[in-house]
């Protein structure tokens, strides 16, 4: 059965560690002197004191987790971290309603970067800066952080680490998980702080540098500004934002290789990086082309723009730098279908995944070859390895619960009154963890706010689901997960 006493006692820990971060935003309040200093005070006791309480009630438990209660512990503590990091917008009543702060803050844990607030500019520093650190903590995963920084807290910390990681394919670059995370995280916040400098040298005060470069390396999206980066009006912003959120949609374990080996030509022996580049560059040039003729935006314009959009919305960031909704209606199109795709796995960004993407056209590719050749073995490879039948069928079966859940998503909305076009872009952008989503009327943007309760509880869920991959989810309204045996 499963070891309830483990998980509260690991949940109970992990409450001291989002508690330790509530405590940064209060310090950042204090600085600033602004009035939601009582609500981080608040939000880090209560938080606090259920953490000793998880603890309690996992004292004497048992030092070891099973496969099956790796998949409860990683769905419960999104869960249940969202729940506490919502009591810094309630309490300070930046947002009143239950609905609107969980939805806000599962949006910012899962990076998708949906947000409820239709003006971040009216928030005080301390607020703002929570939204942006809750990006960046769910980046790479709540539970892989603490298995770099505390790994003897996290027992069975490879089954954790299946049940958490983005990718049919969980590489490694150490044999021993917990260095693995060490060095991950480590190409993070080296990713995080090149960044943030790199913004502060571009014309950011040190607070925005801070934050866009905690949400542009988690792919988060969330902004400090109403009009995300076009605020600034800066192409070389722009082109930062580009650099970064290209690397951060690129395989953490290849970027290891890359940097800490000096082995760069292995970044281009990547089947998974190939196909990630040429969708970029060919959705570039064709949304390039079509700004050019179309909108009559000079050559670096278009190349910025498109470029900035395409890289933006393949990593899942979601951020801005142009009046997107008045582009052609095809070019909505190209970023849709770049969204669901995704960048790379094992980075931060969301999506189906460029190695799925490959596995998917090597799959289709050789079911032509069998048509003409009946008897020949014609295996799936992904950088020259033969992928198993397994992961074959686990391909399948996530593509087809992606698109069930997409037409369902879509379908209740639809009967809750929304334009069905915009209803399956919403269910797309919350699955893809991407945040942003337009009208079908060019130029007009949905604002998330305007959903119903119900319909927020459903796109909660989504999110999470589009985060943990859906099978970790899933897995636990089974029968067979709450049988004994």
């Amino acid at each position: 059965m499963v070891n309830f006493r483990i998980i509260g006692k690991i949940i109970g820990s992990l409450l001291f560690i989002e508690a330790f971060f509530m405590a940064w935003c209060a310090a950042m309040s204090f600085y600033f002197h602004e009035d939601d200093q009582i609500a981080f005070l608040m939000s880090l006791l209560i938080t606090f004191g259920c953490g000793f309480l998880f603890l309690f009630m996992g004292r004497n438990a048992e030092n070891t987790l099973s496969r099956r209660d790796a998949y409860l512990l990683v769905t419960a503590v999104w869960l249940i971290f969202s729940v506490f990091g919502m009591f810094p917008f309630l309490i300070h009543g930046s947002i009143t309603s239950l609905t609107d702060a969980y939805f806000e803050t599962i949006s910012g844990f899962t990076t998708t970067g949906a947000t409820i607030i239709d003006d971040v500019e009216c928030l005080p520093h301390g607020i703002l800066f929570w939204r942006s650190l809750m990006q960046w903590i769910g980046g790479l995963g709540i539970l892989f952080f603490t298995i770099a920084i505390l790994p003897s807290l996290v027992s069975g910390s490879v089954k954790v680490f299946a049940a958490e990681a983005t990718g049919p394919i969980k590489a490694k670059m150490h044999p021993r998980l917990t260095t693995t995370a060490k060095w991950i995280w480590s190409i993070y916040l080296v990713l995080t702080i090149g960044c943030g400098v790199s913004f502060w040298l571009a014309g950011m005060d040190w607070y925005e540098a801070t934050n866009y470069a905690m949400t542009t390396t988690a792919t988060g999206g969330f902004a400090i500004h109403n009009d995300s980066t076009m605020y600034f009006n800066s192409p070389t912003i722009d082109y930062i934002c580009i650099i970064f959120q290209f690397l951060s949609g690129i395989n953490f374990t290849l970027l290891y290789i890359c940097i800490f080996k000096a082995k760069i030509y292995s970044l281009f022996r990547n089947s998974e990086f190939k196909l990630y580049i040429s969708v970029v560059a060919g959705a570039t040039l064709w949304i390039m082309y079509l700004l050019f003729t179309q909108l009559d935006y000079d050559l670096e314009r278009s190349f910025r723009n498109a470029l900035f959009q395409v890289v933006s919305f393949i990593t899942t960031t979601g951020m801005f730098n142009d009046e997107v909704g008045l582009w052609p209606k095809i070019t909505w199109i190209i970023l849709g279908g770049v969204m669901f795709l995704g960048a790379c796995a094992g980075s931060t960004s969301g999506g189906f995944k460029c190695i799925r993407g490959m596995m998917l056209l090597q799959v289709i590719r050789n079911d032509f070859r069998q048509i003409l050749h009946p008897n020949a073995v014609l295996p799936v490879k992904i950088n020259g390895q033969n992928v198993p039948p397994t992961r074959l069928v686990s391909l399948f079966a996530f593509f087809t619960l992606t698109i069930i859940m997409l037409v369902v998503t879509a379908g209740i909305m639809s009967v809750a009154g929304i334009d069905s076009a915009n209803a399956m872009t919403i269910a797309l952008s919350c699955v893809s963890n991407v945040g942003p989503s337009l009208s079908n009327q060019v130029g007009e943007v949905i604002y998330w706010s305007g959903l119903t309760d119900p319909i927020k509880w459903l796109l909660c869920l989504l999110m999470l689901m589009g985060r943990l991959e859906i099978m970790t989810v899933l897995v636990l309204f089974t029968r067979s997960f709450w049988k004994e045996n």
